[in-house]
């Protein structure tokens, strides 16, 4: 079968037509099994050569990969078509693999949960005799041992109490109580309750006493405040962006926004304008997966470290975002593309938003001999996204800045997950929030993938350490340090930790390229906020993500390794992803390599964060590091703000103009 495709990029996602035609033609193919259901539909990104050929004028077949259960057979499979010629390329079956899980097993699992007798009994002897509002909330199985190998499709959904449709059912937790559902089955495998737990009866409401149905259930709430003045953001002349389908040019920045169902936003292409030459600095940025270990050992929350990326799909959670309350300013929305278990394809509104933002001072010098003070405020771009994965929310943010840097900040919030305790305990793997209810202490963990094109695609990636000298001729009062530069030659090797106390960077370079000092070029991976994993070595769910023991990986590219924990994580015993990448040792230097970062939250629970969590904030950032040979934002102008304007006055000492917090001479 074949039909004319819509022009776009090779690199532009699916649209909600293209899925559907995708799951089309795979259904009518010879064999294809018809209970199969339809996991995730993405475009198949096109080869870095198939690109390059692009850019030359040259075709690209436009193709999409499909990840497929069979559940009669409970077989995972993937497929291969071609969107040009309206042929299926190839479905081949992955044996001992489970995908991430559909829409329709959360519908599925609470309506089987439910209905057990066995369940219903356990919650009898908590006093929950009406289940209309009771919550049931699907988690991944997670590997503990064989029982929990990936010949089955299993779930353990947590069990909660809500009173009233709209009430937080997560201050009342049901604790003690663990299932097991065989998702391809739809069977409840295993009741086991270890024993009732009081469920916590004091309300964790953070809607308003007027947008819930009982508003007795905050009687905290202090109402709202009243001293807010008005905050205006406003672009008289429009953003300074502009947006040619998924192709973004800001500044001197050109870059396409991308999608996957599994990550979410992605940026291809990264270049910036130097000199009337757009010079590459990335090829493809995103998050590669996401995996959050609790430290409690309770039955309710001992398999709690979902990979939120492969076992559910960062993307497929994505929300609606809403202009004022998510973004604010002038704004451009990207829709994307998701598809159903039918697969059906379906447009989500909304779920990328672009949008430029004051970012404070970018350089600023005030002559202490003639009082002249020049300063220019900041701009960044921001692409960002949101999703919510069951009781979290996160929301993922670029942004790009006018000196060439880039920076990736992941924000926190939602609601965490709860575990009741008996009156006269005091848990001890996590803080008590309210009586009878605790929060479990945690970990957030994040990976980066950074495939970097720093000036072309031959990049080394060099290890930079400060080093303080010892004692001596070259040191006589002790406070001379250098930097010490060590490339990373071959993967097994480039597993690289944080040191605190050498000023730890990492640094990608072309050598092929020199600045105007005569050193190669090179952009600098510069951490922010990070933690530990505490893990054991021999946890199950460190041997599941690996990529966590250490913060730094560096592979040679190859287009089949994506995510940092591998294909499938939903139920894997682990030794996929990165470990596996590495092991292949394959040389680094000058040739085409990918940076996987990894940066986490260690989360110590506390009051404040309950009901609902306010935001906290962790990333990191790419700095240009001799890639420009001066500031690359001493062009940016004055602002033209009356406020800010300088108003030069060399008959006097001081500058008229307010410039944030400019303190004049001798003042």
């Amino acid at each position: 079968m074949s039909a004319s495709v819509e022009t776009t990029h090779p690199l532009d996602p699916l649209s909600a037509a293209e899925i559907s035609r995708a799951s089309a033609l795979v259904r009518a193919s010879e064999g294809f099994p018809r209970t199969a259901r339809f996991v995730s539909i993405e475009r198949q990104e096109p080869t870095k050569p198939e690109l390059e050929a692009h850019a030359g004028g040259a075709d690209v077949e436009r193709r999409a990969f499909l990840v497929i259960r069979d559940v009669e057979s409970a077989r995972t499979l993937e497929a291969v078509v071609s969107l040009t010629s309206g042929s299926v390329l190839s479905v081949v079956h992955v044996p001992d693999v489970q995908p991430g899980l559909l829409f329709e097993d959360f519908l599925a699992v609470e309506e089987l949960v439910r209905s057990d007798p066995r369940w219903q009994e356990a919650m009898h002897k908590r006093g929950v005799t009406e289940y209309d509002h009771v919550m049931i909330e699907p988690w991944p199985c997670a590997y503990l041992d064989e029982d929990d190998a990936p010949s089955r499709r299993l779930n353990r959904p947590l069990t909660y109490v809500r009173y009233s449709e709209d009430e937080n059912a997560y201050a009342h937790p049901v604790d003690n109580l663990t299932v097991l559902v065989d998702l391809d089955s739809r069977e409840v495998l295993e009741v086991t309750d270890a024993g009732v737990v009081p469920i916590p009866e004091r309300p964790g409401e953070f809607w308003t006493p007027e947008e819930i149905a009982n508003p007795e259930n905050i009687p905290t709430f202090p109402g709202a405040r009243t001293d807010l003045k008005p905050l205006e953001i406003t672009q008289p002349e429009g953003p300074s962006f502009t947006v040619d389908g998924h192709e973004v040019s800001w500044q001197k920045w050109r870059f396409r926004v991308g999608f996957t169902p599994r990550e979410g936003l992605v940026l291809h292409q990264l270049g910036y304008e130097d000199k009337g030459r757009l010079r590459s600095i990335a090829h493809r940025i995103s998050i590669s997966e996401m995996v959050v270990p609790y430290a409690d050992t309770a039955p309710t929350q001992i398999r709690k470290a979902v990979f939120d990326g492969g076992e559910d799909g960062l993307g497929k959670n994505a929300n609606s975002l809403e202009l004022g309350c998510d973004c604010v300013g002038e704004i451009r929305y990207f829709d994307v593309a998701l598809t159903d278990s039918a697969g059906t394809g379906e447009t989500l509104a909304n779920a990328i938003c672009l949008h430029e933002e004051d970012a404070g001072v970018m350089w600023k010098h005030t002559d202490l001999r003639t009082g002249r003070s020049i300063v220019r405020r900041s701009r960044r771009l921001v692409i960002s996204q949101f999703m919510t994965l069951a009781n979290y929310d996160y929301g993922f943010y670029w942004y790009l800045y006018q000196d060439g840097t880039i920076e990736c900040e992941v924000k926190l919030t939602g609601i965490m997950s709860m575990g009741a305790f008996a009156e006269g305990e005091v848990p001890r793997h996590g803080a008590r929030i309210a009586p009878g209810l605790y929060a479990p202490h945690h970990q957030h963990f994040f990976n980066a993938r950074l495939d970097m094109a720093v000036d072309g695609p031959r990049n080394t990636v060099v290890e930079v350490d400060s080093r303080a000298l010892p004692l001596g001729p070259d040191n006589p009062y002790g406070n001379a340090w250098e930097t010490v530069s060590t490339p990373l030659t071959t993967e097994a090797g480039s597993g690289r930790d944080l040191d605190f106390a050498r000023a730890r960077s990492w640094k990608v370079v072309n050598n092929d390229v020199l600045n105007v000092a005569g050193d190669p070029v090179s952009y600098k991976v510069m951490p922010g906020e990070n933690a530990q994993h505490l893990l054991h070595d021999d946890a199950p769910v460190l041997q599941r993500a690996g990529f966590l023991r250490h913060q730094l990986w560096v592979t040679q590219y190859d287009e089949k390794e994506r995510f940092a924990a591998g294909d499938y994580p939903y139920q894997s015993p682990g030794g996929e992803g990165l470990p596996a990448y590495v092991a292949k040792d394959r040389p680094l230097e000058n040739e085409d390599v990918v940076l996987w970062y990894t940066f986490g939250v260690h989360h110590i629970t506390r009051t404040e964060d309950w009901p609902v969590m306010p935001v906290h904030r962790t990333g990191f950032s790419l700095k240009p590091s001799g890639f420009f040979d001066g500031n690359p934002a001493l062009d940016i102008p004055e602002s033209t703000a009356e406020h800010c304007v300088a108003h030069h006055d060399h008959s006097a000492n001081h500058d008229h103009g307010a410039h944030d917090g400019h303190t004049h001479p001798g003042h």
